[in-house]
This record gives C-alpha cells, sequence and structure tokens, in this order.
C-alpha cells in the first residue's frame, strides 16, 4: 500500500527526510517560518507552503492526499504557546498548546487514515493532549504514544520524545528498539570525528554550514579548562561566573560543559552552537559545536543545505531550524512503524480472504 503524507509544522524537513528514507510520499511541508522553505524544498521532493497552520483548511490538505493511497498526516507542533513561536506577530491567546488543537481539528476534518505526532515528552501530562488522544480515539482510530528514548532507535544524542502513532485500521505501536544495548549506541565520535579541525570562530571553506561561533577570551580558558562530561566545577576558582557561586546557580552544572566522545551528545537545541547554552562544547577542539556537526547529531545528511549558496549562515537562524527539528532517524523509525503496521493490516485481509473462500 502506497502512502502519501503531509508534514504540519515541518521545520528544515527533518521527518519528511526520514519518512521519505523509508519510502513515505510525503507531497507537502507546511510551516509559518519562511527561513524553512529553502532547505525544505531544495533537499526534499516536496512543496513547501507558508501558512499558519491555525487557519489552514482540510481542503488544502486534501488536493496533496488524492488517490486511493493510504493517507498520513504526520507532524510536530511546537510546544511554545502561539505568540511566542510567531514572536508577537499574531496573538492567539493564552492557551499554551493551542497548535496541537488546531492539528487536533485538521485530523478530524480530513480523516486520514493515519496519524504521527512527535513532541516534548512533557506534553503527556497536560490535558490538551489528552484531548487530543480523546478525540482521536472517538474519531475511531487506534491510538499508540509513549515517551521515546531516542538514543535506542540510532539518534546520537540522549533525546527523549513522546510518540504518538493512530490507525483506523488497526492496532498500530513503534517498531522495538534498534539500538537498546550500550555498545551499539551512536556516539558523537562516529557522527562528526570526520570533520574539518575548526578554531572557536573558525570556518570551513568547504562547508559553509561548519562553521563555530567566536569565544570570548574568558570562555576561551574556560573551554580548554574543562574536561569532557565534566562540569565548570572543574575550573580554577577565577574562571567560574559569578551567578554560579550563588547559592541559586551551584545546581546548574549543565552549562559550559564538553560532550564525551564516546556517548551520545546531549538534546540538541536552537542554541546548540553556544558554548554557555549547554553541554555543546567539542570533545576535543577548544571551541562549541559547529552548525554542520549539530545538524549531524540531529542525523541530517552531511550534505543537507540550510541556506541557498553563497550566503553566510545567521546562527540564531540555523539554530533554530536544527534544534527544532525531529531528528531524521526519528523520522526513519516512525516510517518503518507505520510500513510494519501496514504490512500486518495487509496480512489480516489476506488471511481473511483465505477463510472466506
Amino acid at each position: 500500500m502506497k502512502i502519501k503524507a503531509v508534514d504540519l509544522f515541518c521545520g528544515a524537513g527533518g521527518l519528511t527526510r526520514g519518512l521519505a528514507n523509508v519510502g513515505i510520499d510525503v507531497r507537502m511541508g507546511i510551516d509559518i517560518d519562511s527561513a524553512c522553505k529553502y532547505p525544505y524544498e531544495f533537499n526534499n521532493d516536496a512543496t513547501f507552503l507558508k501558512e499558519d497552520v491555525t487557519t489552514l483548511t482540510s481542503e488544502t490538505i486534501s488536493a496533496y492526499l488524492t488517490g486511493n493511497d493510504v493517507r498520513l498526516i504526520a507532524g510536530c507542533a511546537p510546544c511554545q504557546p502561539f505568540s511566542s513561536y510567531t514572536r508577537g506577530k499574531i496573538d492567539y491567546g493564552k492557551e499554551k498548546w493551542g497548535l496541537l488543537n488546531a492539528f487536533s481539528r485538521i485530523v478530524k476534518d480530513v480523516r486520514p487514515e493515519l496519524v504521527s505526532m512527535e513532541n516534548v515528552a512533557q506534553l503527556k501530562k497536560h490535558a490538551v493532549f489528552q484531548k487530543f488522544k480523546k478525540t482521536l480515539e472517538d474519531l475511531g482510530y487506534h491510538v499508540w504514544f509513549d515517551q521515546v528514548n531516542c538514543h535506542h532507535y540510532g539518534v546520537p544524542q540522549t533525546r527523549r520524545r513522546l510518540v504518538l502513532l493512530a490507525s483506523l485500521l488497526g492496532p498500530i505501536e513503534i517498531i522495538k528498539p534498534t539500538h537498546l544495548e550500550k555498545n551499539s549506541w551512536q556516539t558523537v565520535r562516529n557522527t562528526i570525528e570526520g570533520l574539518a579541525h575548526l578554531y572557536a570562530g573558525d570556518k570551513d571553506p568547504k562547508d559553509p554550514l561548519h562553521v563555530a561561533s567566536v569565544l570570548s577570551s574568558t570562555n576561551l580558558k574556560r573551554i580548554k579548562a574543562s574536561k569532557p562530561g565534566g562540569t565548570w566545577r572543574d575550573w580554577p576558582k577565577s574562571l567560574v561566573a559569578r551567578c554560579h557561586k550563588k547559592k541559586s546557580g551551584k545546581t546548574y552544572s549543565g552549562v559550559y560543559g564538553r560532550m564525551r566522545w564516546d556517548a551520545p551528545s546531549p538534546t540538541m537545541t536552537t542554541q546548540c552552537y553556544g558554548f554557555g547554552n549547554g553541554r555543546f562544547g567539542h570533545p576535543k577542539q577548544d571551541r562549541a559545536i559547529s552548525l554542520r556537526e549539530a545538524a549531524m547529531l540531529q542525523t541530517f545528511p552531511k550534505d543537507y543545505q540550510f541556506i541557498p549558496p553563497g550566503s553566510k549562515p545567521n546562527f540564531k537562524t540555523v539554530g533554530r531550524l536544527i534544534g527544532n527539528a525531529v531528528p531524521v532517524r526519528l523520522g526513519e523509525i516512525i516510517g518503518l512503524s507505520i510500513i510494519k503496521h501496514l504490512e500486518a493490516v495487509s496480512s489480516s485481509k489476506d488471511r481473511k480472504k483465505k477463510r472466506a473462500a
């Protein structure tokens, strides 16, 4: 059974690329962020639509899901309030998780055979998620959801996400972990070690995205004093930031840290290019990870393009695209789970036909 899909809140195309890698035909991606258009369309055989999902019509989506193929609506509704997501340009009121309600409305209007939703793990505690789940169940969907440890599925970072799968065709669930044993985990070393050496503020002339942010003289001393997997507590007292000397700052040990070579990285965020923003120091080189390294830790291919040729990458913009993305590998896992589900449905139909005959 061929699957046609639409990717809501598509971002730079991490989920779309993952689904496409396993044979799902993603026809369109929708996002309100215009910076997503170039990477989404350049790297994927799909159309990008810049539109607010809260006002998106079912007719727009249905136009890309024509024919007798199995239809999938997938996406990762941003977890910020609407006003934060749109930088205050549109006021949608005070409801924090309203974009998920928009997702729910679209599913209700289109009634695709399959639905996939990925989000922050904490979402399952919120009433809006329970409402979303109940809406699906009331529509006749079989619903599975759980927290997924991404490093158990081949993503080289300790990212934990909520994944939901729903089907009108029968019970569905995610496939079993592919990298459950610790010795099978993908690591920082086997993901980025082969890239060109950089100094802080340096860039690779062959790859504009392999660029590292500048470090102040103080932060350069700090990273030189940092141990892989360690904290700022390893530094000489003269280098410890004033805020960390206060009682309120002593618990924030996860900032100004280096990654470990032979372990998964921490979760990539929208500010993963900054040494002081988390444990984003390179394991060996005295700098924060580059934008390309961050993208590869999100399992984007090494040649995935985020900016047009000749453009200079803006750290804030590209960092947002990378940090907000669904890891490509997680997209593949979601796609493989859907394919396995459809194979089971097909086999069940064949058995019923044989019994009837």
